[in-house]
């Protein structure tokens, strides 16, 4: 054997070699232990399983059973429901209205009103032209966006508006939505600012 053989041999048989090690027991029942304790760490103070949280509902179902069945609280929850999906995206959920968008319903004299004629007839025929409201000019145009609802859904919105937001004007009823529809007939014109204005309430 040549001496350059026999030195390859002994620097081999010398280099360590890697081999498969099982993880010590006290790391895996330490880690154990800490996921426990986290656990009921977690029950405790998160409020997720807390009966606080969720008493007295115990299911969908359970939790209708609380909610009004008649009356103007529910009458209100359907004006707020159609009017966060078809007002609320210009006018905003908290009625304040947006910059250059739709002018504030908090405030406004066009809602807070005796008599709601003119207010029921802006969502069936629209609104064009310049138009003051809660002392802010504005000149844009309004589409009739409460044309396509039913008589009782619009009357919501305009009850919900009227009642929300620090507005304390009266409710209105589906009759005098039917009454105004009838009136301006099938195909409305959107009014100006001033014709609106010189609507009677």
């Amino acid at each position: 054997m040549s001496d350059d053989h026999q030195s390859c041999s002994i620097l081999s048989a010398g280099e360590p070699a890697a081999t498969r090690s099982a993880a010590p027991m006290w790391i895996i029942v330490t880690t154990l232990v800490l996921l426990f304790l986290g656990g009921i760490y977690f029950d405790r103070h998160s409020g997720w399983f807390d009966a606080k949280v969720y008493a007295p509902y115990a299911s969908a179902e359970n939790l209708g059973a609380y909610q009004p069945q008649s009356g103007p609280a529910v009458f209100l929850a359907r004006g707020r429901k159609n009017y966060e999906a078809v007002c609320g995206i210009c006018h905003g959920p908290d009625g304040l209205g947006k910059p250059g968008q739709a002018p504030a319903l908090a405030g406004s004299q066009l809602v807070n009103c005796k008599g709601f004629d003119r207010l029921i007839h802006i969502p069936l025929a629209g609104l064009a032209g310049p138009i003051t409201v809660a002392g802010q000019g504005w000149n844009l145009n309004m589409a009739a966006m409460g044309a396509a609802l039913p008589d009782d859904d619009l009357a919501a919105v305009l009850t919900y508006i009227r009642s929300s937001w620090g507005n304390t004007a009266g409710p209105v009823a589906g009759d005098d939505v039917k009454k105004v529809r009838a009136a301006i007939g099938r195909n409305p014109q959107p009014l100006g600012g001033a014709q609106t204005m010189a609507m009677p309430e």
